[in-house]
């Protein structure tokens, strides 16, 4: 009598073992390469605000040319023969997304989840979650700029209001995390 052999799982596109983080050390050197690369060969810093602002700007221009026009903040990125989508930037925002994407699947971790505590709905995560990226948007755009932005460019060039507006960042984030920690335990 013979004994079947075990079926073999088919490795699937998609499913790759999970692998560990890279060390935080090893990550943070790389991303001090990549920002010196991006002022040596741009002339500019990283951000992720000004490529997201330039797309918007973009609509508004189809939409509404003549408020673009009739706005000297937008009149720098838009309007006349200008195209707003024509920027260094806008391709940087779609790499960093692209670049995620293939990461995450590499390394295994590509996956839809909420991450969430025990004592909050998923519901309210993802409208916290819109809710306070709503005001982090609307935020970099009143600075003119993002967080990552002023910590990365703005801290590598010694900027002081760049390295004072990221100890209140996380000052802040400390005092807040107090208030919101048992929505994690």
């Amino acid at each position: 009598m013979s004994v079947a052999a075990p079926a073999q799982k088919k490795k699937s596109f998609w499913r790759r073992p999970e692998k560990d983080y890279v060390h935080p050390y090893l990550g943070g050197a790389l991303l001090g390469i990549l920002l010196f690369l991006a002022f040596f060969l741009t002339g500019n810093g990283l951000g992720a605000s000004g490529g997201l602002n330039r797309m918007i700007v973009a609509v508004q221009d189809q939409i509404a040319p003549d408020h673009v026009d009739r706005n000297s903040y937008l009149l720098r990125m838009a309007g006349g023969d200008k195209n707003p989508l024509d920027d260094w930037i806008v391709p940087a925002v779609f790499g960093t997304i692209i670049g995620g994407f293939v990461s995450g699947w590499m390394n295994g971790r590509l996956k839809v989840e909420t991450n969430k505590g025990p004592n909050i709905s998923v519901r309210m995560r993802w409208l916290a979650a819109f809710g306070g990226g709503a005001i982090m948007g609307y935020g970099a755009r009143l600075a003119r700029g993002c967080t990552s932005g002023q910590a990365l460019s703005g801290g590598a060039t010694l900027s002081l209001g760049s390295w004072v507006f990221m100890f209140s960042v996380f000052a802040g984030a400390y005092a807040l995390a107090y208030f919101v920690r048992k929505l994690w335990r």
